[in-house]
């Protein structure tokens, strides 16, 4: 059986860095003032304390879902040090990849003031050849036992690239059945054709940042994001999913509103996920606890802003999927853990009724009850009983867990009958058509060098390969950009000058977006923008 051993009574003791020189030190997570914190000591730069999660309430729910899988069989380096510095993926992993990235370039066409990464006119560009992102795309596929279904291409602003669609061609033919897109939108929200194309060529999901709802919260794409929608309805086939990067004393008022935004464009936006702020760089104490928020405060400003209508205990942790993975494959063969952290992510669906009423599925649905039922079942499975008996039992006693009152709220919807074929059928197209009828909420909290955890980053289910043959995970990569993210891709970029010789007559200034007080009058007025930003209000 996967273990659950980790994350046990506090204080528990895990492994840290040292905020200023990167040395790996003891930490302790303990509990005070009804909230978690993290406390380390480095001999050097001395004590370092730091809020690790915002509800002791919530952390110890979610702790309950501890879920280690650790059954990696192939690795792309060996261990040579401490984790995190033999990223890569090494032997301490305890995760396979659920989510790859893969960088496509460094240019953008935007020059967002706080952006810490995209090309300059002079810098070196990072734009790995075609040879080069089909080796990294079969570094996922070659995984084992559980090769990566699931690619991210990401930047920069990767639509910079005129070829995106014979890359994300290339990832479907390797076997990749979902493709998502991390873009501004700029320039999809502009070029119909080329974002016709992007789709056509096996793009399912626009991971589409998207940090608030007035300019003042997402001067990066406020205007165009309702043409990116108005585009995405014409094509059709593609899913949007918002992305706000929630910051306290910033956007943090606007959450619930961004709900209400995703719920009125619910025909085309398939989910939000909130990833609240991860602090890199050096930031003074004041600072952080300025900005710093964690996945309870994120959970606990969306229950008060839609009136209680989202509530805190509606948040379930990611590894409470390795609890339905388990079951599906033992009971298929299909393996799919998604055996993160407790206190990485979350996630819930809500559902929208007949009526326009926001039904959380755990208003609709006896979560616990139905997750001790799957338990149950995996270890009868386990201890060799018939898969089509444990079938039939799913069957008949799926209505047990449902609130058949709550779901004729949804006009019609089969909700036992979805349920059922995502566990049976177990492949993407069965958890697609579940995506289809509600909204997906997620949480997604990346970690910085302040609150560092290391059994974190070991039980990483997000990663990045590179082009030196590596699968690191997000929370090194991007932490600590000068061993990995940006070390890497100064080696593998192409010098200015020598760039420009391969593309002659490129202007960057060309490509940069420039909007005008005119642009903005002119969308503003439009029906299409009118229509997104308006709606109903909901609570």
């Amino acid at each position: 059986m996967p273990s659950r051993e980790y994350g046990g009574e506090l204080p528990h003791e895990t492994e840290s860095v040292c905020p200023v020189c990167n040395r790996v030190i003891p930490a302790i997570v303990y509990e005070e003032d009804g909230k978690i914190w993290e406390k380390k000591t480095c001999p050097d730069h001395g004590e370092f304390k730091e809020i690790y999660y915002e509800d002791a309430k919530m952390y110890h729910r979610f702790r309950k879902f501890a879920y280690t899988w650790g059954k990696l069989k192939k690795f792309n380096v060996d261990v040579k040090d401490k984790c995190p510095w033999s990223c890569g993926l090494c032997p301490m992993h305890l995760s396979h990849t659920n989510l790859l990235n893969i960088v496509l370039t460094n240019r953008c066409d935007l020059s967002c003031w706080y952006c810490f990464f995209y090309a300059k006119k002079g810098m070196p560009i990072y734009e790995p050849t075609l040879d080069q992102i089909k080796a990294m795309l079969k570094l996922g596929r070659e995984e084992r036992p559980v090769p990566a279904n699931a690619i991210q291409f990401t930047g920069g602003e990767p639509t910079m690239r005129d070829d995106l669609p014979e890359i994300t061609k290339m990832a479907k033919d390797l076997g990749y059945e979902h493709v998502q897109l991390n873009t501004n939108g700029i320039r999809i929200s502009r070029d119909l054709e080329f974002f016709k194309r992007v789709v056509e060529s096996g793009t399912n999901v626009l991971y589409f940042s998207f940090d608030g709802i007035t300019p003042k919260t997402n001067i990066k794409n406020h205007w165009e994001t309702p043409f990116v929608l108005e585009n995405a309805r014409k094509i059709g086939n593609v899913g949007i999913v918002l992305v706000p990067t929630v910051i306290k004393n910033t956007n943090l008022n606007e959450v619930g509103g961004i709900l209400k935004f995703g719920l009125n464009n619910i025909d085309v936006v398939r989910g939000i996920n909130f990833q609240p702020v991860s602090l890199v760089g050096s930031m003074p104490k004041e600072e952080r606890e300025k900005y710093r928020i964690t996945i309870p405060g994120v959970a606990k400003a969306l229950e008060e802003q839609t009136n209680g209508t989202v509530s805190m205990d509606d948040w379930y942790p990611i590894p409470t999927a390795a609890i339905l993975g388990e079951f599906i494959y033992r009971l298929t063969g299909n393996q799919y853990w998604m055996s993160a952290h407790f206190a990485c992510g979350a996630a819930t669906y809500l559902f929208l009724t007949k009526n326009d009423e926001v039904l959380p599925i755990t208003k609709m649905i006896d979560i616990d009850g139905f997750l001790e039922f799957v338990k149950e079942k995996s270890s009868e499975l386990e201890n060799g009983k018939n898969p089509a008996l444990v079938k039939a039992k799913l069957m008949i006693n799926l209505p047990k867990f449902i609130d058949i009152g709550q779901v004729r709220k949804l006009g019609g919807l089969d909700v036992a009958k979805l349920i059922y074929n995502a566990f049976i059928k177990a492949d993407y197209s069965a958890l697609g058509e579940f995506h289809k009828r509600t909204l997906f909420l997620g949480m997604m909290h990346f970690q910085d060098p302040f609150n560092y955890d290391v059994e974190r980053v070991r039980r990483c289910v997000i990663h990045y390969a590179t082009p030196d043959g590596r699968v690191i995970p997000f929370c090194t990569f991007n932490v600590f950009p000068e061993v990995y993210r940006d070390a890497i891709q100064e080696k593998f970029s192409i010098p200015w000058n020598k760039w420009m010789e391969t593309h002659p007559g490129y202007d960057m200034a060309k490509e940069k977006y420039v909007r005008s007080k005119e642009n903005i009058a002119r969308m503003e007025s439009s029906e299409v923008y009118k229509k997104a930003y308006g709606g109903k209000d909901f609570w």
